[in-house]
């Protein structure tokens, strides 16, 4: 055994002043070369990204959409409102979810309340909600807008997959009288769904037929304020962290 040792060393060595030690370099050397050239045949060796997408957000951007937008005409709109002249789409539906009515557990009727609630059933979703006029999802779903990652501050931080909105369940602060109210955004309107400038730039609300309106508030919000539908009240937005204790409080987590 010790001379078949001897004889494959011998074989083995590519001159005989090598030592031991210079072989193992030697042939852990090549192994490595070996691996190289082996490398560019293999897809993703080792699991590395093509590219890396930095996202800088502006910092404007956050500065503007902090800020009140003041004289805002209000209108009152609800779960389950039928379609109407000023209301040309039911709201069984929402723009966000298909199955409005039923996520929220019935028809928050503005004119039978119990409280903030409507009467008759306990609401499964916050019944302090309001519309904006933008929609982050593009016709048909399944998709953001091509604009919408420009356009909306939090985009990025708040993006999760295509089609997930953005927007839907957003929180946001309303001031009137002496009184502030806090609210999620959980529908689009009125009437526009891409007046961006105005949500997030704080730019006037397009015209329309409503006065201009330029936000929908449930009738939770309205009971709390104590505003009537054409009166002006300025808001918001503000992250759930701001959002103080109020009736709303329950629905803080989850903020979707």
């Amino acid at each position: 055994m010790l001379r078949i040792l001897a004889l494959l060393l011998f074989v083995s060595l590519p001159s005989l002043g090598q030592s031991f030690v210079e072989i193992l370099e030697q042939s852990h050397n090549q192994a490595l070369e070996q691996t190289r050239d082996k490398l560019p045949s293999l897809r993703d060796p080792f699991r590395i990204p093509p590219k890396v997408n930095i996202m800088v957000e502006d910092p404007e951007k956050w500065n503007v959409i902090h800020r009140w937008r003041r004289n805002v005409v209000a209108t009152i709109f609800w779960v389950g409102e039928d379609a109407s002249q000023n209301n040309p789409v039911h709201n069984h539906a929402s723009s966000w979810d298909p199955n409005w009515l039923r996520t929220f557990g019935g028809i928050d009727d503005p004119e039978n309340r119990n409280g903030y609630f409507p009467r008759g059933f306990y609401p499964q979703q916050n019944p302090f909600y309001i519309a904006l006029p933008y929609n982050d999802i593009a016709p048909g779903g399944g998709r953001h807008k091509d604009t919408a990652s420009e356009v909306v501050p939090w985009y990025w931080r708040s993006f999760r997959s295509p089609g997930s909105s953005v927007c839907h369940g957003r929180w946001i602060a309303l001031h009137f009288g002496k009184k502030v109210c806090y609210a999620q955004w959980r529908d689009v309107g009125p009437f526009s769904t891409d007046d961006w400038e105005y949500v997030f730039q704080g730019k006037p609300p397009k015209p329309n037929r409503n006065g201009n309106a330029g936000i929908d508030l449930s009738p939770a919000v309205r009971d709390f304020l104590g505003i009537k539908s054409g009166q002006t009240l300025s808001w918001k937005f503000v992250d759930s962290l701001e959002v103080i204790d109020g009736p709303w409080s329950e629905w803080l987590l989850p903020t979707k």
